[in-house]
């Protein structure tokens, strides 16, 4: 089956920060599709004449190629908005008995199926998922996903030291995970992650045998957190006296590797971002969660000092918004508060292709190339009145940052998943 789309269309697919080419804009373009892949795309007066045999759809709007959220907690859907406490005090009041629900599949489908459907609904075409310590909440994730159609990467969290209800044993955690492995890993377009909730979540037992899983699968990911709040650096610090910082928790249990993820990252040395840098290994930024926590921001010019890979993540439910549109523009207010300008074009490259290389799927979606799949939305410039009053004497740089600052899921007017439109603002 082959669908030409004509549309103003923009892409960035590498850094461009690193790389001022790397910005591709057709004012008028034309983006041709077959069997849900790029087939062909650029200037529509230098491709319609060869693909004059294939009904040609107009969007308006300007296309861009689908989100990528490189970190979100599908089980926190309900607890999003939840008042008061920093990290840890959240977690015990909020999160934890929220997440115990997960016991019943029948729950976690119905939270998946809305999630998953709130995620397209904001532009979001995949993601990298924490589900919960129950394999039954993996299984309604990647059931829902598949569904759809959606990539998604997720994995049982590992949580040996959790509450009653709420952990598992350093065998069941690993038995249940290389069960979800053998079911689900290369499924369609679903991928899994070794996901630790966190160090002070695992024994030192839990923590080495997830590294020790991480070693003997090679096409799995590592998915963790690091670095969040000051509260949880010091308690990670008295437990692990012996290590230099917290990412030399992870590194002395084989967990810092170029597959590995790590969330947030705002309180890191040098050191740790040296060694960040020198393994691949990438960092998830949440500037939604990290304000609404009070945690801090996160710092993109040391990021940047170091060659850090990074992505962006709405982390619901401590982030406020599912849109990581919106999220683009927090990123730059984070940047802002440390000192840095975050240049729009590269807040979109870190929600498309800097979040899919960093979730190792970059050769798949991100950039709307010829040979990666159709997953791309339709932005609507005149989606509110201030959005339209503010961006129509705008130039393109202009009209993005507005939507960034100003955007959130009213201005995505169309979701496509492998070129099949999977949300429809004006038909909901």
């Amino acid at each position: 089956m082959i669908q030409a789309f004509r549309a103003e269309i923009l892409s960035i697919s590498r850094d461009p920060g690193n790389d001022p080419e790397a910005v591709r804009h057709e004012p008028d373009g034309l983006l041709v599709v077959e069997d849900g892949v790029v087939a062909a795309r650029g200037p529509y007066a230098e491709l319609a004449g060869r693909y004059a045999q294939v009904p040609v759809e107009t969007l308006p709007g300007l296309v861009v190629p689908g989100f990528v959220d490189a970190h979100v907690h599908y089980p926190q859907t309900d607890r999003i908005a939840a008042h008061g406490e920093q990290l840890l005090d959240w977690l015990e009041r909020h999160i934890f008995p929220a997440e115990k629900a997960f016991v019943d599949k029948a729950h976690a489908d119905a939270v998946a199926a809305f999630f998953l459907d709130e995620l397209l609904r904001n532009g979001t075409t995949s993601a990298l998922v924490y589900p919960t310590v129950h394999p039954q909440s993996v299984d309604a994730l990647f059931e829902a996903a598949s569904a759809r159609d959606m990539r998604v990467i997720s994995g049982k969290v590992l949580m040996d030291l959790g509450p009653q209800g709420l952990n598992d044993t350093v065998a069941s955690g690993r038995a249940e995970s290389e069960a979800l492995m053998r079911r689900w890993r290369g499924v369609g377009r679903l991928g899994y992650a070794i996901t630790p909730r966190f160090a002070l979540a695992s024994s030192d037992a839990q923590l080495a045998d997830a590294g020790a899983l991480l070693a003997e699968h090679p096409d799995v990911l590592m998915h963790t957190h690091l670095a969040e709040n000051l509260r949880e650096c010091a308690e990670v610090a008295a437990r692990f006296p012996e290590a230099r910082d917290y990412l030399d928790v992870y590194d002395r249990f084989g967990l810092v590797t170029k597959r590995s993820i790590f969330a947030h990252g705002i309180h890191l040395p040098d050191r740790a971002c040296g060694r960040l840098g020198q393994s691949g290994a990438g960092v998830a930024v949440c500037p939604s969660s990290n304000l609404f926590l009070g945690s801090g921001w996160f710092d993109f010019a040391q990021a940047e000092r170091h060659g850090l890979r990074l992505g962006l993540g709405t982390d619901i439910g401590a982030g406020t918004t599912f849109s990581l549109l919106h999220t683009q523009g927090l990123a730059y207010q984070a940047a802002q508060a440390k000192g840095t300008t975050l240049d729009p074009f590269r807040a979109l490259w870190l929600a498309t292709a800097g979040s899919a290389d960093l979730l190792h799927i970059g050769d798949r979606v991100g950039g709307l190339e010829p040979g990666q799949e159709a997953d791309f939305l339709v932005l609507d410039p005149q989606a509110t009145p201030l959005l339209a009053r503010r961006t129509r004497h705008a130039d393109l740089a202009e009209r993005l940052f507005a939507l960034q600052v100003l955007g959130d899921d009213r201005a995505v007017a169309r979701t496509y998943l492998l070129g099949r439109c999977a949300w429809n603002r004006d038909m909901k």
